[in-house]
């Protein structure tokens, strides 16, 4: 783990020395049930974003937590960081780092590092879709054994956004680690809707799979949600 958070904040010094306008954003899904059973379910996500002319900045920290007559149920926390050097106005080079710490996962934890070439194949006014892609390396620790995996990693990323309306977004993005122990996806789709100019509500469903999983775990986990997203109004 520390080894991960040191590839974070090496990724993170150069975006901080600059002088790139940040924007934060924040959000918190909460469902709670009381009567023949109890349940709490919380899941969070803040993240910072930047652009500049040729650089580009996007870093997150994202939590789910659930209990179900007081037992817990889930646990999970993960830091992402990225950022991206412009070659071009469609294509650019970067590197990704992530670090996911899961106490009902098959594995205790999940970090990784990679490079990444990617383009935009479509940019337009409320309209995209990116690709990319890269080698990188991942060290993994196996939740029932306590062995560590450590191996060449092959990663792609793809990230479609429609603005369908003035007030209506429709995302779907898609993220692939690849090694020869394990390949690790995740999807996520979904649609918000702006409430005023900093409230958004985020209804969002995500799937997430292990190929390699220790016998009686479920190689799929799927969460729905639906969350309110704060950002700041633009000046």
């Amino acid at each position: 783990m520390n080894r991960t958070l040191l590839v974070l904040a090496v990724l993170a010094s150069p975006a901080a020395a600059t002088a790139a306008t940040w924007q934060p954003s924040a959000e918190l899904g909460i469902v709670n049930t009381t009567g023949n059973s109890e349940t709490t379910s919380i899941n969070g996500r803040f993240g910072l974003k930047a652009e500049e002319d040729l650089w580009s900045h996007d870093y997150h920290l994202a939590a789910l937590r659930s209990e179900s007559d007081d037992e817990l149920t889930a646990n999970r926390y993960e830091l992402g960081a990225k950022s991206d050097r412009k070659l071009t106005e469609r294509s650019y080079l970067g590197a990704a780092a992530r670090y996911e710490n899961d106490d009902f996962s098959s594995y205790d934890y999940q970090a990784t590092l990679a490079l990444n070439y990617g383009g935009w194949l479509l940019r337009e006014e409320g309209h995209s879709f990116k690709i990319e892609g890269g080698p990188g390396i991942r060290r993994a620790r196996l939740a029932g054994t306590g062995e560590v995996e450590t191996g060449a990693l092959l990663r792609g990323f793809a990230d479609y956004q429609h603005q369908v309306t003035d007030s209506t977004r429709f995302f779907n993005t898609t993220l692939v680690e690849a090694t020869s122990d394990n390949t690790f996806a995740q999807n996520d789709i979904g649609i918000a809707v702006s409430i005023n100019k900093t409230l958004a509500l985020k209804a969002a469903f995500q799937a997430r799979h292990n190929t390699d999983v220790p016998v009686g775990t479920e190689r799929t986990d799927t969460l729905t949600s639906v969350n309110i997203v704060w950002t700041p109004a633009a000046n």
